[in-house]
């Protein structure tokens, strides 16, 4: 079983910073798809970022130029570096993986349905 633990999650006024970590259960994890979503009160899950099994990457269009996936297969982490915050990017936000999702990063955004989730970190963006 994989098992994904998200942190990092703060409250944070407009314009700053966050990062992100998601640690994996697994030393197969390199080969994993993996992405970030978020979901915020009232509102549906949305892709926020995804690196597909080829390490091809994407965005969700309102993090575009503001926030960074990355990975490090070493420690076996997931980060999102998120810059430029905004109130509407307060959510809880989730980590996901897969290790026989063969999606691009772009179908996968939109793919709510990876295997293994975390429990979520919650960001709070204050105007």
């Amino acid at each position: 079983v994989v098992q994904l633990a998200e942190s990092g999650g703060a409250s944070v006024q407009a314009g700053g910073s966050l990062r992100l970590s998601c640690e994996v259960s697994s030393v197969q994890y390199s080969r994993f798809c993996m992405g970030w979503f978020r979901q915020a009160p009232g509102k549906r899950r949305e892709g926020v970022a995804v690196i597909d099994r080829d390490g091809n990457i994407d965005y969700g269009d309102s993090v575009k130029g503001r926030f960074t996936i990355s990975k490090d297969n070493a420690k076996n982490t997931l980060y999102l570096q998120m810059d430029s915050l905004k109130p509407e990017d307060t959510a809880m936000y989730y980590c996901a993986a897969d290790p026989y999702l063969s999606l691009t990063a772009s179908q996968a955004l939109q793919y709510h349905g990876m295997n293994y989730w975390g429990k979520g970190t919650l960001v709070t963006i204050s105007s």
